[in-house]
């Protein structure tokens, strides 16, 4: 008999329920299982609805007929990387910072996120903005307008956006934006390392 820490740290493997989904992914049977691992079908029942733990060389009986190794069983499944960023946490960046008239304004969309593969901004071009010095970074940007004009220059090559407009280029390039027209012009920008 299991000392219940022993059962709890045991449940929170969940190899029944690890094996249980192997098994429907094969739409194989308990009948069929045990046929092919050599175990009783209740016994297999008793694994899969967490009223009994296998062995080591039952366990690995079960994972050949899978084609996984032990390690499938004991290595914790990765949870989604999920990131919550509320309009009120956001920070106003002035680009560039500490200018009195800055070019844009930007917010992290995704700050919280450790190891994201891309950042996404909302920015905001004032009426008084100059435009941006050119720069360039990572691999590629994408920018969305919410709102106004916005003309960017990708490489010496100027693309007027209009609301709702999209662009997408290789960021690694010298590239600059500038608002143009009567209004602020508001934008989604996202990019890549």
């Amino acid at each position: 008999m299991l000392s219940d820490t022993l059962s709890n740290e045991l449940q929170r493997y969940a190899i029944g329920s690890r094996i249980k989904a192997l098994r429907l992914r094969k739409k194989l049977g308990l009948v069929q299982l045990a046929g092919h691992t050599g175990l009783s079908p209740a016994m297999l029942s008793k694994i899969e609805r967490g009223q009994m733990f296998p062995t080591l060389p039952t366990l690995l009986r079960i994972a050949m007929v899978f084609g996984v190794g032990l390690d499938h069983f004991f290595t914790a499944e990765e949870e989604p990387l999920i990131a919550i960023v509320r309009k009120e946490q956001r920070l106003k960046l002035p680009s560039p910072p500490g200018g009195k008239h800055p070019a844009y304004i930007f917010e992290s969309l995704d700050y919280p996120a450790s190891g994201r593969r891309m950042e996404a901004f909302y920015a905001e071009f004032p009426l008084d903005a100059p435009p941006s010095e050119p720069h360039q970074h990572g691999s590629a940007e994408f920018i969305y307008v919410l709102s106004g004009r916005l003309v960017v220059n990708v490489n010496g090559k100027e693309v007027a956006l209009d609301t709702e407009d999209a662009i997408y280029f290789e960021s690694s390039v010298p590239h600059n934006y500038r608002r143009e027209g009567e209004a602020i012009s508001t934008a989604i920008v996202v990019t890549s390392s």
